[in-house]
């Protein structure tokens, strides 16, 4: 009996310094992760700063989540402070903040694009899958509007993760955005917006961080755990529940299903209620236009 006992002592210290290795290798894995050096042949964009370039960004900044992130202002929020030891301050995207009052052309297109900082490191949290086909004049449209922000003071940027988000980052199985985009993919072409599915698919760019680059959903890496998964917004799934462009834009606006029930506030309805009649008929009109898959029959 006491060799029984030992035994599985033996074997219990064993799992405990196993787990203590696997810990230890993923935290030390993931600060190198975010010290990488991230090499993108990234190529500036020409800047307008006239009236109609100034409007143009104000609407992206508002309706393409900028604003849910870094504040109405720009001087960046809290954005999550979760019990799960969560917590997220955005950075300060005005002039107030002296590493963007030192940000060049090319140095805009990194953050954004590619989700790059000027040192060559990964920015975290930022989603910038999200903005990688922005085309080249709403990029400029959108840093125009990002640089005639008032320069304003605010807290440090500060992200702090669990420590089970920092091992799987480790690991590999949550990724930075650097890590998720095809970086010589070249930008979306100068697109008009209309109430179409071609556009609707620019549009949907904007929802692929949360999403997917399928529009699949599920669990959303990295984030917190009570946070519930993404819907699937393919045909035969959530989308059967809109059987009008009137029925999607007035739950993008007011965050309520058809039935009554409410949308969970994980969604940037702060955002998506900006976005215009326009885009939101051409988003839903691109959802409705997708395949369907065996998933969401």
């Amino acid at each position: 009996m006491k060799r029984v006992i030992r035994i599985a002592g033996w074997t219990i210290a064993g799992l405990i310094v196993a787990a203590g290795l696997v810990l230890a290798t993923g935290i030390l894995l993931a600060e190198r992760k975010a010290q990488r050096q991230v090499h993108v042949p990234a190529v500036p964009v020409a800047y307008r700063d006239d009236a109609q370039a100034l409007a143009r960004g104000k609407y992206l900044y508002e309706s393409r989540g900028c604003m849910e992130c870094h504040g109405a202002d720009g001087r960046g929020r809290v954005m999550i402070n979760d019990p799960s030891g969560m917590f997220v301050r955005t950075p300060n995207v005005t002039a107030g903040n002296p590493d963007i009052a030192r940000y060049r052309e090319r140095d805009w297109v990194l953050a954004i694009r590619h989700g790059v900082a000027p040192s060559g490191r990964p920015l975290m949290i930022m989603p910038s899958e999200d903005y990688n086909q922005l085309s080249d004049e709403d990029l400029s449209a959108l840093v125009a509007y990002m640089r005639s922000l008032p320069p304003l003071l605010s807290g440090m940027t500060e992200i702090r993760l669990p420590l089970m988000a920092r091992v799987l980052y480790g690991f590999g199985m949550i990724q930075d955005a650097a890590a998720k985009i095809d970086h010589a993919r070249p930008p979306s072409p100068p697109l008009q917006p209309a109430p179409t599915a071609a556009y609707g698919a620019y549009v949907a760019n904007a929802c692929i961080g949360c999403h997917g680059a399928d529009l699949a959903g599920g669990k959303i890496p990295g984030a917190p755990p009570d946070w519930p998964p993404a819907a699937d917004l393919r045909p035969g799934a959530v989308m059967l529940r809109y059987r009008t462009p009137e029925r999607f834009i007035e739950m993008m606006r007011n965050g309520v299903r058809p039935d009554g029930t409410e949308v969970s506030k994980v969604m940037p309805f702060e955002s998506l209620r900006k976005m215009s009649d326009t885009d939101l008929t051409a988003l839903y009109l691109h959802l409705k236009a997708l395949p369907v898959t065996q998933a969401a029959r």
